[in-house]
């Protein structure tokens, strides 16, 4: 078994490199597309209101599409089913540009998501399974190299629209770079088919009509990630705003703060590995969700933009490596880790999803204090409910041994 682990090492370590520019050109597609929202809005002609609908489809089509994600992977087996999803995903980036008006623009945008999705459940299946092939902590890290490719490819869109480039042209080349980046990347990540197969999913799950259900424990690890992304989706949406109208800041400092809150989640996110060694999955998340309730309060109670910037980068600090590690042990809390992992993402979408939307329905009824004051709550969640991540590994001995069965 040494023997075969020494041979299992290089390939490991080049499979690590692969899922991480993977994720980079995940989070770049993104950039690309979210930089150029407003070209595609004057293009349509859509009002602001009709591209806050457009703009609701990605998180429905990813919603619908990722369950699917672990069927296409056993089908196809892990590898295969990577690199189709991610090219596809890099495809789905152009139709938006040409869409002549909201109804197609809707369905355009509901395909990106979907792609987007199921590509999502099989880089970060991937991921986990590499994780437990290394041996120590990576999951983090790989989240923040899709926020490293997210600025990258905003960047990249900032300059062509200040240069004027149209956006199909911008897309189109885009999309094929990054295709081209992902499908060879995929050469060198690991195919579990083998090991998928010899776990069988009707012997675990308990049957074939429970299997179409959930599992229980992805579920509670989603309710963990909900936390989480909820106060992300509320302070990337609303610190500004918040700034601006509670502290009464200027519009550069409001700016600044979403920037800080951005770039500790970027910063926490490469940090976080080294903390999970150290820590574990289940103290990394605690202290961090003290730290964002902290945060919380320190925002709630501020005074002026000091205090509410230094509460939001606590905010983005403390809630950081919480989707990673939520991944991570879906990955391992059961037989079929695409279908957990699949499970855990459609919550934490569907979190993001509504969390704008709700800071803003309380913020109408009551106040933007009161709103950030439920995100403070949740925060305090992450708190309690910690323990879930402590999942049962799945024994990278047995994966090992699946990997020299193919050498």
């Amino acid at each position: 078994m040494t023997t075969t682990h020494k041979r299992a090492d290089p390939r490991v370590r080049r499979a690590r490199i692969a899922v991480a520019a993977i994720f980079a050109v995940h989070g770049a597609v993104t950039g690309n597309f979210a930089a150029r929202v407003p070209w595609v809005q004057e293009h349509t002609g859509i009002s602001p209101g009709q591209l806050g609908i457009a703009l609701a489809f990605p998180a429905i089509g990813a919603s619908v599409a990722m369950p699917l994600a672990g069927r296409i992977s056993r089908r196809f087996g892990s590898r295969a089913a990577l690199r189709g999803l991610l090219v596809l995903w890099c495809a789905a980036l152009v139709p938006p540009a040409f869409a002549p008006g909201l109804l197609a623009l809707c369905a355009a945008l509901a395909v990106y998501g979907a792609t987007a999705g199921m590509a999502d459940v099989a880089m970060n299946a991937l991921g986990v399974e590499t994780e437990d092939r290394l041996g120590r902590s990576i999951m983090s890290s790989l989240h923040g190299m899709w926020s490293v490719g997210g600025l990258v490819g905003a960047a990249v869109g900032a300059v062509a629209a200040h240069a004027d480039v149209d956006a199909r042209i911008q897309f189109v080349l885009a999309a094929t770079a990054l295709a081209v980046i992902g499908a060879v990347a995929c050469r060198w990540v690991l195919d579990l088919r083998t090991a998928a197969e010899e776990r069988p999913t009707t012997e675990r799950s308990g049957g074939r009509g429970r299997g179409l259900l959930p599992p229980r424990s992805a579920l509670l690890i989603g309710a963990v990630g909900f936390c989480a992304v909820f106060a992300e989706g509320a302070s990337l949406d609303w610190s500004a705003v918040y700034l601006r109208e509670v502290v009464g800041s200027g519009p550069g400092v409001a700016a600044a703060c979403t920037t800080v809150f951005s770039c500790t989640m970027a910063a926490a996110r490469f940090a976080g590995d080294a903390a999970v060694r150290r820590f574990g999955p289940v103290r990394t998340v605690r202290v961090g969700g003290v730290a964002a309730t902290a945060g919380g309060v320190l925002v709630v109670t501020a005074a002026g933009p000091v205090p509410a910037i230094a509460g939001f980068g606590l905010v983005g600090l403390g809630i950081a490596v919480v989707v990673p590690l939520a991944f991570a042990a879906a990955g391992r809390s059961g037989a079929d880790p695409s279908r957990a992992i699949a499970t855990v993402a459609t919550v934490t979408y569907t979190s993001g999803l509504i969390a704008p939307a709700a800071i803003g329905q309380i913020a109408d009824a009551t106040s933007l204090v009161v709103s950030f004051s439920s995100v403070t709550a949740l925060t305090a969640g992450l708190v309690a409910g910690a323990g879930v991540l402590r999942a049962p590994a799945r024994g990278a001995s047995a994966h090992r041994a699946a990997s020299a069965t193919k050498t």
